[in-house]
């Protein structure tokens, strides 16, 4: 067939492909989270236009929302080997030293959000033994804080299954 024809349905899908649906769920999550905090600061300025009254209790919220857009997005980004580097040192080398620049990169990032989980975990336990509560709401803190050490877990994981595929020689 030529290069403009259908594609060859048993051909294995492109590495692009491959990439988008190992990152669906965070993208999911990124944009429940993003659709959630712009209906929050819609209605807040409806609220306060109408009103003359803000509705700054959701606040707190929106903070939320806007750490769990950010750890989808690393998480995503950790899945894509979109993380912050130093290129130059990447693509001066070898492909032999930019593979073992990128594990290095994967392991590292994935150790670093391990000790981030545990550091997290025991953050939300804290503030659930000690019974704090929010400012504006009085909820209880743990509520917001439980989700930080999940996340980072999440986050580490995706480093880590990046650097297996590296290992094995995989396009990450």
């Amino acid at each position: 067939m030529s290069a403009s024809g259908p594609k060859d349905p048993a051909a294995p899908p492109a590495a692009g492909a491959q990439t988008r649906r190992r990152t669906r769920f965070e993208e999911a999550v990124a944009v429940l989270a993003l659709a959630a905090l712009v209906l929050l600061t819609l209605i807040n300025v409806v609220v306060r236009y109408l009103t003359d009254q803000s509705f700054a209790e959701t606040e707190e919220i929106s903070i939320f929302l806007m750490v769990v857009l950010t750890m989808a997005g690393a998480a995503a980004a950790a899945s894509r080997d979109r993380h912050l580097r130093i290129e130059y040192f990447l693509e001066t080398g070898s492909a032999a030293r930019r593979r073992r620049l990128s594990l290095l990169s994967a392991y590292g990032t994935s150790l670093f959000f391990v000790f981030m989980t545990v550091l997290l975990g025991r953050f939300a336990w804290d503030e659930y033994h000690f019974g704090e509560t929010t400012m504006a709401l009085g909820l209880p803190r743990w509520w917001y804080s439980i989700w930080l050490p999940v996340l980072s877990a999440g986050i580490a994981w995706r480093a880590f299954r990046l650097a297996r595929r590296l290992a094995h020689g995989e396009p990450p």
